[in-house]
């Protein structure tokens, strides 16, 4: 959770160093005044990403007496693309499709609470997620707007799974929230956006007939009541 508040604590330092920037905006000539008028229009998006997973443990002791706990320490940059197709809805509201990759991976430490050993294990993803939001839109000033977003984001894993200590779901499932400001420049408009995602759904393969030769590799999975997912984005969408 401290991990997460910190990177929420970078994406607002983000958010004002863009809102600084935002002052530049607030004159000269008004770029772009009949683009929200429009009753769709498409777009494109990159960006980055950090992937976290939360684990929820359930209290296992082996056999042998041993109790194993799991955590990601860190994040690892991803990198996201996509499209984008957004419907007007009227002055303030927008639906926005945005089909696109999210690529990531996750650092997993597993450690035997009496002894300290340590197992690690890393979780590479290759997402193709469909984000549907609803954009609520500020009023216009001059040549940026400032606008939230609330929305769903269903998940497909497609990167290859390989038999280890842990072993992942493909399918996945996230609410999402988000805050960012629409640029008017000559040409196009410019969004750079923060959105914060939570999976709903409990993504741990608990059945592994994969490790039926590795038993002592299944004493993880035992240990682990439930994992989910998070997940930061910052997105530059191209309008």
């Amino acid at each position: 959770m401290n991990r997460f508040i910190s990177l929420i604590a970078v994406a607002l330092i983000v958010l004002s160093v863009h809102s600084v920037c935002a002052a530049d905006f607030a004159s000269g000539p008004l770029n772009r005044p009949y683009s929200d008028g429009r009753a769709w229009h498409a777009g494109f998006y990159v960006g980055v990403n950090a992937q976290d997973l939360r684990f929820a443990h359930n209290g296992y002791v082996t056999e042998s007496g041993q109790s194993w706990f799991a955590d990601q320490p860190g994040y690892a940059p991803g990198f996201n693309v996509g499209g984008l197709v957004d419907f007007r809805l009227n002055d303030y509201f927008n639906i926005r499709l945005s089909p696109g990759l999210y690529f990531g991976s996750r650092d997993i430490k597993m450690r035997e609470a009496e002894s300290g050993e340590l197992y690690r294990q890393n979780i590479k993803s290759a997402l193709v997620a469909v984000p549907v939001d609803v954009k609520f839109s500020s009023v216009r000033y001059r040549n940026s707007r400032p606008y939230l977003t609330a929305g769903i984001m269903p998940a497909f894993d497609v990167a290859k799974k390989r038999t280890d200590y842990l072993k992942l779901k493909s399918a996945d499932f996230y609410l999402t929230a988000g805050f960012g400001c629409d640029f008017y420049l000559p040409f196009f408009k410019l969004n750079p956006e923060i959105k914060f995602c939570f999976g709903v759904g409990d993504i741990l393969e608990h059945k592994r007939p994969d490790l039926s030769e590795e038993p002592d590799r299944y004493k993880i999975t035992q240990s682990l009541r439930r994992v989910s997912s998070k997940m930061i984005v910052l997105s530059f969408y191209f309008e």
